[in-house]
C-alpha cells in the first residue's frame, strides 16, 4: 500500500500558508496607521483637493454652486428645493412664506442667543466656584437651558433644605448662594423671571397660608436678595408662586427636590429702537 507524502507546500498541514495571511494583516495595519497619521493634521488645501476629486469621481455638476453634493470650496452645502414649477398668477398668495433672508436672520439671532446663554452659564458657574463651601452648595444648584431661557434652579435635597420648613425666609447659606449668583446676574442684560415651587404634601397646611402663598413669598424673598445685591429693579419681569403644579420630578411629586426657586434668564427678541417707525 502506497504511503502518502508528508508535508507539502500547501496552505494546510505543516506548510507556511498562515504566514501569507499574517503578512496581509500586518500590511493592512501599517496602511491604517499611515492613514491615521495623514489625517491627524488637517490641511485645508488638501481637503479641498480631495473634495474636488470626489466631485469629479461621482460626476456632480460644478457650474451651479448648489446643485452638487460638494460646494466649489469643498464644504457641504444645505439642501435646496428641487422641481420648482412656475406658479400661475391666479394661484399666487398675498401672504408668501418668509424668504431666505428672514429665515437666516432668525436663525442667526437664535444662534447668538444660545451662545450668549452658554457664556452666561459659564460665568455663573465660575461665580459659584468662589464659594468656600462649593462642594456642599453645588448639589443645590441646577443650570439648564430651556425654551423659555436659562433656568437656575435652587433646589432642596433630602436632609438639606434651602428654606426652613414652612418659612418664606431662606437659610443663611441660601442667602450666600443667591448673593453669589447676583454678582453674575447684575452684569447680564437679560430680564429675570422668578418662580417658587413646593412639593406635594399629605399634611394639611396652615389655614389661610397654603402652598400658593408660600411659593410666591419664597420667590419674592429671592428677588429682594438679588435687588439688595445690585440687580436692577427693571430687570425683574415676573415673580410668581407655582405651588406644586410644576414638579421637577413629575413621577414623584413628593420628593424634596420639587421644592425649589427657579430664576430664569428670559429668551427674548432684542428690543426695537425707539426711533423705529413701524
Amino acid at each position: 500500500m502506497a504511503r502518502k507524502k508528508k508535508g507539502g507546500g500547501g496552505h494546510g498541514g505543516g506548510g507556511h500558508g498562515w504566514f501569507v495571511t499574517f503578512a496581509d494583516l500586518m500590511g493592512l495595519l501599517v496602511a491604517f496607521f499611515v492613514m491615521l497619521v495623514a489625517f491627524s493634521n488637517t490641511d485645508q488645501k488638501k481637503l479641498q483637493i480631495v473634495a474636488g476629486s470626489m466631485r469629479e469621481a461621482f460626476g456632480t455638476q460644478s457650474a451651479i454652486r448648489y446643485t452638487g453634493i460638494v460646494e466649489l470650496d469643498g464644504l457641504p452645502t444645505r439642501a435646496r428645493l428641487k422641481n420648482v414649477d412656475n406658479i400661475k398668477p391666479e394661484d399666487s398668495s398675498a401672504t408668501p412664506s418668509p424668504d431666505e433672508k428672514s429665515r437666516n436672520k432668525k436663525f442667526g439671532a437664535r444662534l447668538d442667543n444660545e451662545g450668549n446663554f452658554a457664556l452666561a452659564s459659564a460665568s455663573l458657574r465660575q461665580a459659584m466656584q468662589d464659594l468656600p463651601e462649593v462642594a456642599e452648595v453645588s448639589k443645590h444648584i441646577m443650570i439648564e437651558e430651556t425654551k423659555q431661557g436659562l433656568n437656575i434652579e435652587i433646589v432642596d435635597q433630602n436632609g438639606a433644605s434651602m428654606f426652613p420648613e414652612g418659612s418664606k425666609e431662606p437659610f443663611e447659606r441660601t442667602r450666600r448662594v443667591v448673593q453669589r449668583l447676583a454678582v453674575g446676574l447684575k452684569a447680564l442684560p437679560y430680564r429675570l423671571s422668578i418662580a417658587g415651587h413646593t412639593a406635594a404634601t399629605r399634611l394639611p397646611g396652615r389655614p389661610g397660608y397654603g402652598p400658593w402663598e408660600l411659593s410666591a413669598d419664597r420667590a419674592n424673598a429671592i428677588r429682594k436678595i438679588l435687588e439688595e445685591e445690585g440687580v436692577p429693579t427693571a430687570n425683574f419681569y415676573m415673580v410668581a408662586g407655582r405651588a406644586d403644579t410644576q414638579p421637577l420630578f413629575p413621577d414623584d411629586p413628593f420628593v424634596a427636590a420639587n421644592r425649589r426657586v427657579t430664576i430664569t434668564l428670559m429668551q427674548e427678541a432684542p428690543p426695537l429702537p425707539t426711533s423705529l417707525n413701524p
